[in-house]
């Protein structure tokens, strides 16, 4: 068991820009320090948005067309020459291997998460 964070505000939680994206491209990242993907999502904007992902226990093409809950405004960070602008969320199963969030059923594109 782990113990709880401290608590944050509904303030803190509105400010973040949390929404459905759908993975539209996934190309090898070779530079990463630990196995990653690049991963481009469109999550409802005028552009796709990218981000560095340690989520390479999915194959590329599994994981284009798929439905992931993102967090759109945390600012850019370079990873290893490669600006990563938003963060896909997911949780580690018992074997350690991340398992990405969506929804269970279809969503629109951009909906967010409230």
């Amino acid at each position: 068991m782990t113990e709880l964070k401290a608590l944050a505000t509904y303030d803190d939680f509105a400010r973040l820009d949390i929404r459905i994206g759908k993975v539209v491209e996934v190309q090898p990242f070779a530079r990463a320090r630990n196995p990653s993907y690049k991963v481009g999502i469109d999550v409802g904007t005028d552009r796709i948005m990218w981000s560095s992902a340690q989520i390479t226990n999915y194959e590329p093409e599994a994981l284009v067309g798929s439905l992931v809950v993102c967090v759109c405004n945390l600012g850019p960070k370079n990873i290893a020459g490669f600006t990563s602008e938003l963060l896909i969320l997911g949780a580690k199963n018992a074997d350690g291997e991340v398992i990405i969030l969506g929804p269970r059923s279809e969503v629109a594109v951009g909906e967010p998460i409230f």
